[in-house]
């Protein structure tokens, strides 16, 4: 286990905040983190309040520290290392071939991309230790009737189930682990360990009421052909070369995860030595095929929750290629793998010590290849230098406030607005400059990060207003036409007025927000970030004795200051 946490060491290093990290973060910072709007949130259909409240907390304590971040995972890690290894001895004892599943488990690439995601690892691994830990606890129970096993069965499924949802199948894999190591019918299993059947009964009903309470039932937007899709690229260029130590090679583009690409020969390969190894396991031991029934319908679970959650009209078929949604069944095929080895024999077949050793370092050094081609892949990723470069540039420039504006698209794709705003990515800095709707002083961070003076690349222009020397009188409602109409989105006018003293104005388009905009006594220029759509707009003086003359001026974007003007 020392072997394997030195290696996802290594691959954390190459590694920084991705996609979900910056959301979970840019919450933490907004919110307070005992609110039910933080931690009831809806994250993609997720209910993950553990998981938030962990990313908090870190968030809190060290905001934007990667080591910090990566150091959760490590220990959530070795957390799950230990509850598998105890599962391990508990169904097979200490005989050297325990070492077997454990390495397929502490090694295999399937649990890989999930780890190296702090948002997909928060999620991942307390799933992974809630499997491991709760089947154990259940096996224990059974075996000496002791309640302490109840008790900590129940906390780990409750701490699991509140990181991710899907834990909800947790004692349903302990039931029929417990029932097939004993060979035993599904009464005797209950009522072996009822307490924890009970204890963790309780707890699902209470999480299923507030699941669907906040996020509704899961529901899937799919064709027949996408949901055979993703099952086929999940299941033979995800899947099965991951059994093997595959898939040696992986393809990316940016910003999406790496994501399998295994040769066609490796898939090949991966089939006959899987369906090899079920063969010959229902061959030579008892209730081999029931195990195999077990751990298949585990599988498929994994794939029916993925293709509920993740099928739509923009689901790529490579999404199940990233392996993020079967690293789960790391533990179950760990698990079967135990049990049948443990099972009696049906036909003793002798299998050479040398090749179980040398399958198995075989699987070792191909798992650690694909570690190796997956660490390249992932740190291909630039966000950690965009973090680093705004971080800093937004404490040297506190002065004035900054309009917001979307992150690079590299960092946050438009689809996870209003999260992927700088207002909300960088709400967790300690120093900063401001986020508001209006400035003075127009300026923009740059897509490597750095804060440059702006101006307003025009859509549409602000019309001359019609009385002479002033353009727009405004001291009660006014309309100011523009040059045109503008659709539906984020605008920026720029203002250029004199006002009569220091006061503050209403601006909104016809179909849209109002802003409050403080303006100053004399001839000056203020920058408005306005939503909305219209061939006007409508400002109104918000200060009793505020007279304002307005002149013509742009509408548009905000570009740098060269582009802009």
């Amino acid at each position: 286990m020392t072997l394997q946490l030195i290696v996802r060491a290594l691959v954390l290093s190459r590694g920084n905040f991705y996609w979900d990290d910056l959301i979970l973060i840019g919450r933490a910072g907004r919110l307070s983190l005992f609110s039910a709007q933080f931690l009831l949130d809806n994250h993609d259909g997720h209910l993950m309040p553990g998981a938030f409240l962990i990313a908090g907390v870190v968030t809190r304590l060290a905001p934007y520290e990667w080591v910090w971040a990566a150091a959760t995972l490590l220990v959530l890690q070795a957390c799950a290392s230990v509850a598998v290894l105890r599962l391990l001895r508990l169904l097979l004892r200490d005989r050297p071939i325990t070492l077997v599943p454990l390495v397929i488990y502490l090694f295999g690439p399937l649990t890989l991309p999930s780890f190296v995601w702090w948002a997909a690892g928060l999620n991942a691994l307390p799933l992974q230790i809630g499997l491991a830990w709760v089947t154990g606890d259940a096996i224990l129970l059974m075996r000496t009737g002791r309640l302490r096993y109840a008790y900590t069965g129940t906390a780990a499924f409750a701490f699991a189930l509140l990181c991710f949802e899907k834990s909800i199948l947790v004692p349903l894999v302990a039931f029929v682990v417990v029932a097939l190591r004993n060979r035993i019918d599904g009464r005797k299993a209950v009522r072996g360990a009822a307490a924890l059947w009970v204890g963790c009964g309780i707890v699902a009903v209470t999480w299923v009421a507030v699941y669907v309470s906040v996020i509704g039932l899961p529901l899937g937007r799919d064709s027949a052909a996408q949901t055979v899709g993703l099952i086929e690229h999940g299941t033979f260029l995800g899947l099965l070369p991951a059994l093997i130590g595959g898939p040696l090679s992986w393809q990316r583009w940016l910003p999406s995860p790496p994501w399998a690409d295994p040769a066609p020969a490796l898939v090949v390969l991966a089939w006959l030595l899987v369906l090899g190894a079920v063969v010959i396991g229902c061959y030579a031991k008892r209730d081999a095929w029931r195990v195999g029934l077990a751990v298949g319908a585990y599988v498929v679970l994994c794939e029916a929750a993925m293709v509920l959650a993740r099928s739509g009209p923009n689901t790529a078929y490579e999404l199940a290629q990233t392996l993020r949604y079967f690293t789960d069944s790391s533990v179950v095929i760990a698990a079967g793998m135990a049990l049948v080895i443990a099972a009696p024999w049906r036909r003793r077949i002798r299998v050479p010590r040398q090749a179980v050793v040398g399958a198995t370092a075989l699987f070792l050094v191909a798992s650690l290849w694909s570690t190796a081609t997956f660490t390249r892949s992932w740190q291909l990723d630039d966000t950690a230098n965009y973090l680093a470069t705004a971080r800093s540039s937004l404490a040297d420039n506190t002065g004035t406030p900054m309009l917001d504006q979307p992150v690079p698209p590299r960092v946050l794709l438009p689809i996870a607005y209003p999260d992927n705003l700088i207002s909300h990515v960088f709400s967790a800095l300690p120093v900063r400059s401001a986020f508001a709707d209006s400035t003075p002083v127009l300026r923009m961070l740059d897509d490597s990060g750095h804060v440059i003076p702006a101006g307003v690349g025009p859509a549409r222009d602000i019309r001359q207003g019609p009385v002479p020397r002033c353009g727009y009188r405004i001291d009660g409602l006014t309309t100011v036409a523009l040059t045109g109409a503008l659709p539906e989105w984020n605008w920026t006018a720029e203002l250029n007025y004199l006002a009569s003293r220091d006061g503050s104005i209403i601006v909104w388009f016809p179909h849209g927000r109002a802003v409050t905009v403080p303006v100053r006594q004399g001839l000056h220029q203020v920058y408005v970030r306005l939503r909305g759509s219209g061939d006007a707009l409508n400002i109104q003086a918000a200060t009793s004795g505020l007279s304002l003359c307005l002149g013509a001026g742009p509408i548009g974007g905000v570009l740098p200051k060269s582009a802009g003007h």
